[in-house]
C-alpha cells in the first residue's frame, strides 16, 4: 500500500507542478529574473573548475599529478571531476533541485554536465547515480543523481543503470561531519543486487563531491561486484 501510495504521489506530481507554473510563473533561483529556473547569465557566471588538479580526486593543485591525500591513501575510484565549484549561484540552484522539488533544474543542470564531458576521455560504458536510502527517496520522491545522469546518458547515448547499486542502510546526513567522520558514516553503506559486472567502465553520478567519501564507498561496492574502471563525476566541489 505504502509503494502504491508513493507512485501515485510521483505520477501526480508533474502535474501538480504544471498548474503551480502556471500560476506562480518560474523565476530564475540565482537572481529571480522571470522565465527560467536558471537562466542564461546566471550559468554564465558559474565558477569552472580548472587544472592544475589531482589526477585521482579532482582537487584543485599548485602542481604536480596527485595530492597529499591520494599518494598518501589512494583511493577506489580511478578519478573525480566536478564541473564547478559550490557558489552561488550554483549553490542556490542546486538546493533548489535537491530539496525544494525544482526538478525542472535537471535540464539545464544536466546541461552543464554535458557541455563540460569533452574535457574528459573517459571510456564509459554505462552510467549509475549515487542511491538514496529507500526511505529518503520515497520522502523526496526523486533522486537529484539520477535526474542528472539521465540527462547526461541520453546525451552521450550510454544506459543508465537504476536499482543495481543500493544503499543498504540510513546514514546520517554528511554534511555536518568532518573528512573522517564521513567515512565511517558511509562505510559499507553500498551495496550490488544485481548479477556480477563483466569489467565494464562505470560513471558515478553525483551533484555535490565534498571529500569524496560517498563516491568512495560506492566504488568500493562496484569493485566487489566486478566492475573495470570506475570514475566519478559531480556538478560541484567546495573550495
Amino acid at each position: 500500500m505504502g509503494n502504491s501510495l508513493g507512485s501515485l504521489r510521483q505520477a501526480l506530481a508533474p502535474a501538480w507542478q504544471r498548474l503551480l507554473d502556471l500560476l506562480f510563473p518560474p523565476r530564475c533561483v540565482g537572481c529571480g529574473d522571470p522565465g527560467t529556473w536558471f537562466c542564461s547569465r546566471c550559468r554564465a557566471s558559474v565558477t569552472p573548475i580548472q587544472p592544475p588538479l589531482c589526477q585521482r580526486c579532482g582537487r584543485p593543485l599548485n602542481d604536480g599529478r596527485l595530492c597529499s591525500q591520494c599518494r598518501r591513501t589512494p583511493p577506489v575510484l580511478d578519478s573525480i571531476r566536478s564541473v564547478a565549484f559550490f557558489e552561488a549561484p550554483l549553490r542556490q540552484a542546486i538546493h533548489h533541485f535537491k530539496y525544494r522539488r525544482r526538478t525542472e533544474l535537471a535540464g539545464p543542470l544536466g546541461e552543464m554536465m554535458v557541455t563540460y564531458w569533452p574535457q574528459l576521455r573517459w571510456p564509459v560504458d554505462l552510467l549509475i547515480p549515487v542511491p538514496l536510502h529507500e526511505r529518503r527517496q520515497r520522502q523526496r520522491g526523486y533522486n537529484q543523481a539520477a535526474l542528472l545522469a539521465h540527462h547526461l546518458g541520453e546525451a552521450l547515448g550510454r544506459p543508465v543503470l537504476e536499482g543495481a547499486l543500493i544503499r543498504q542502510r540510513e546514514t546520517i546526513p554528511q554534511v555536518s561531519l568532518d573528512a573522517s567522520e564521513r567515512r565511517q558514516n558511509v562505510a559499507g553503506a553500498f551495496a550490488w543486487q544485481a548479477p556480477p559486472l563483466q569489467g565494464e567502465s562505470i560513471l558515478l553520478i553525483d551533484d555535490v563531491c565534498t571529500t569524496g567519501a560517498t563516491l568512495e564507498a560506492c566504488a568500493v561496492a562496484l569493485r566487489q561486484a566486478g566492475a573495470g574502471s570506475i570514475w566519478a563525476l559531480t556538478l560541484a566541489r567546495p573550495r
